[in-house]
């Protein structure tokens, strides 16, 4: 099977909020990015979708190293929560249902297909390859953001072209201006 590194990150503005995610799949020399937003999310959601659409992103099966700065993924798998999760019917240690089932089972069938293993580094720091993954998720929160800015300076210029225009059309027919 190929050896494969995955970078991941999500991130989201607001909890819950706008969210993205980042990923960075290594082959060798080769380096693929891909990201993605989703309009109301959590951060934790944000984080769970990172490692799975880059999973999602293989052709075939693979033995994964994935490097994340999340906890809540990590510690999943490397202290064994999941496992315990799904033998109490994905509930906790507390018995309360487990958070983002949805995506912890969609994972967990990503994990049986690829011999994943995780790797927790530190989030924000001197790591080059998860900050790219920060930046890409980051980066599809502002693009959204950038396109709400632009829509509502369109509407308030559409707005204000419309009042000024009919102030003038009034102003036009009061005096009898003929155009």
């Amino acid at each position: 099977m190929k050896e494969i590194t995955l970078y991941t990150d999500g991130a989201c503005s607001g909890n819950p909020g706008k969210g993205g995610w980042g990923a960075v799949l290594i082959y060798n020399q080769y380096q693929k990015q891909y990201s993605g937003y989703n309009p109301n999310t959590t951060n934790n959601r944000m984080e769970l979708t990172a490692v799975i659409e880059g999973l999602k992103m293989l052709k075939e099966s693979c033995v994964v190293t994935c490097y994340t700065d999340s906890a809540y993924v990590s510690n999943a798998f490397l202290n064994d929560w999941i496992s315990n999760w799904e033998a109490r019917g994905w509930r906790t240690a507390d018995k309360k249902p487990v958070l983002n089932l949805d995506l912890w089972q969609e994972l967990l069938a990503l994990c049986k297909k690829h011999k994943v293993s995780f790797v927790k580094v530190k989030g924000h720091a001197d790591n080059e390859l998860n900050n790219l993954c920060d930046k890409l998720a980051t980066g599809e929160i502002a693009k959204h953001i950038d396109d709400w800015f632009l829509i509502l300076k369109k509407f308030l210029i559409c707005n204000i072209f419309k009042i000024t225009f009919l102030k003038t059309f009034a102003m036009c027919e009061t005096l009898k201006i003929p155009f």
